[in-house]
């Protein structure tokens, strides 16, 4: 079991990179961008083709590092078409996120030169070059890294949410109308959310390739549920919390998320096939998403018992 909560663990670091991604999106902005599916494995593809390419010893060392921010910018410029196709063409945003994740999906093999996936063993990663250095255990080393990077990442988004911009960015998402009628320009802050939202996105998928060794063309399936979900649990498990620190919570929802599905992995009462994940993660997202309803449900009941109550 201790097992089961490391790796969890692990991976809840590394997939709430993602997550915090999806709730500048889905939260911050009020927009269901489906695009993450496209732009996850478009962040992959791009670190693994840089780490795999032929390069000098003088610039091993960086190439990982490199090769990382390359797949945020990558995620950015997504980001980046997707804010256009809705502000200028005036696309839906679910169907933009349709459009960019088809598309995507082509530009993802070009840059895989065909090939469904990218191997990486062998290679110096982000990872390996500490876990060398050290000597530290895998699990450890993911973890050190993954979670100086999220403390960087959420610094540096906090502050920037509370500069003019970042405002100007939240209040687009409170209320897009209002906003432009006291001047800001919804359509230029909902383009930079969808760049720093994908960014992050693209930034996860480059990690967790690097971590499990290879980047494959169908990783990005079920990515937006993982998202939701983590964002979500979240937000049922601490709620009423302050921007700041519900942005640190997206850490504890996807560790929960992660430590759920491998203890679903893992129990020994009945066998689960690798191949049933993605029915498991659909049931899982759907009694997330119903949690909220229900808490509201069971606040209405007791208010209607202490009314009750007042009458007798």
């Amino acid at each position: 079991m201790l097992d089961v909560i490391a790796s969890s663990f692990t991976q809840g670091l590394l997939w709430a990179v993602m997550a915090v991604g999806v709730y500048v999106t889905f939260r911050l902005l009020d927009i269901a961008d489906l695009s993450a599916e496209g732009v996850f494995p478009l962040g992959a593809a791009v670190s693994a083709s840089i780490i795999t390419m032929e390069h000098s010893q003088e610039l091993a060392p960086y190439i990982p590092f490199i090769a990382t921010l390359a797949a945020f910018v990558a995620g950015a410029i997504a980001g980046l078409a997707a804010g256009v196709i809705h502000t200028k063409l005036n696309i839906p945003p679910l169907l933009t996120g349709i459009l960019i994740l088809t598309g995507l999906y082509s530009i993802n093999l070009n840059i895989m030169d065909g090939r469904p996936n990218i191997a990486l063993l062998g290679k110096i990663t982000i990872f390996t070059a500490l876990q060398d250095a050290t000597g530290w255990s895998k699990n450890t080393t993911v973890a050190v890294i993954t979670a100086i990077a999220l403390a960087i990442i959420l610094t540096i988004l906090i502050l920037f949410l509370h500069t003019e911009v970042g405002l100007a960015l939240r209040a687009t998402g409170d209320n897009d109308k209002m906003s432009e009628a006291n001047g800001i320009n919804t359509n230029r802050m909902k383009i930079v959310g969808y760049m720093i939202g994908n960014g992050l996105i693209g930034l996860a998928g480059a990690m967790l390739a690097q971590n499990n060794g290879f980047a494959d063309i169908g990783m990005g399936t079920g990515t937006i549920v993982i998202g939701l979900a983590s964002v979500i649990i979240a937000e049922v498990v601490v709620p009423n919390l302050t921007l700041g620190k519900r942005l640190t919570t997206i850490i504890i929802g996807s560790f929960v998320y992660r430590l759920i599905i491998d203890t679903i992995l893992n129990q020994p009462f009945v066998t689960v096939k690798a191949t049933d994940l993605r029915l498991f993660q659909a049931l899982l997202l759907m009694l997330v998403l119903y949690l909220p309803e229900f808490q509201k449900q069971q606040g209405r009941l007791k208010r209607r018992r202490e009314l009750a109550k007042g009458r007798r």
